[in-house]
């Protein structure tokens, strides 16, 4: 009954990929693979997106997704009307492969462990704080069947939390110009092999510029720079 209520609220969805045809691991943005323990996501872990003091989950949420959907992972947001699916394609995230259930009300927890039985990504908006009991049945059918679940918002016993910790536009200059990059300051802190905590930098839009600040170690020409504190 929870797969059929489910798919009654999912719009601009298509069967999913066939799991055994996917790699272990789903493709991320070269940045964020460094960040990632296992290189990108791995296949059976929860990778909570934190809210932060500062502004950018979403655009951090995109990124996760961008080249696992582009790979061809079958990806759904659940508890999410406010995503801006312009945005969405403009970081990389493949909509012909994204199922939304916007409003999945009160039986949010069925909904989303419906969805974990045949997406390969099932991002979970949380209405609230969600009780150790739930993120951890939860999280245990995402280790059963292979799924990836990230969490949006706090939750309790994930493999690894992405969290926002600062950030600026790029663009403008001396109050005129157009705003062509974003920067986002991305620490990853989890579990076992991620138990110290990480950060580094994400560029969104154009090519990030050349020069690197003195206080980071530069990784990659790209504008990447990781740094673990």
């Amino acid at each position: 009954m929870a797969r059929l209520r489910a798919s009654g609220l999912v719009r601009a969805a298509s069967a999913p990929a066939d799991p055994t045809g996917v790699a272990h691991i789903l493709p991320v943005e070269p940045t964020l693979a460094r960040l990632l323990p296992w290189g990108g996501l791995r296949r059976g872990s929860t990778v909570a997106v934190a809210p932060g003091p500062s502004t950018g989950a979403t655009s951090l949420l995109y990124s996760l997704l961008a080249e696992a959907t582009a790979a061809g992972a079958w990806c759904a947001v659940v508890g999410r009307p406010d995503l801006g699916l312009a945005a969405a394609a403009e970081a990389g995230v493949q909509l012909s492969r994204l199922a939304l259930v916007p409003a999945p009300g009160p039986d949010w927890v069925s909904v989303v462990a419906a969805l974990l039985d045949g997406v390969d990504i099932v991002v979970a908006a949380t209405p609230g704080p969600v009780p150790a009991a739930t993120s951890g049945r939860l999280a245990a059918r995402a280790r059963q069947r292979g799924n990836v679940l990230i969490p949006f918002g706090q939750w309790a016993g994930v493999d690894l939390t992405l969290t926002v910790t600062g950030g600026q536009w790029h663009g403008l200059e001396a109050g005129r110009g157009r705003l062509r990059r974003r920067e986002l300051t991305v620490a990853a802190l989890g579990r076992g092999g991620a138990v110290r905590s990480r950060r580094a930098t994400l560029w969104l839009g154009d090519p990030a510029p050349a020069r690197v600040p003195d206080d980071m170690t530069p990784i990659e020409a790209t504008g990447l720079r990781l740094v673990a504190v």
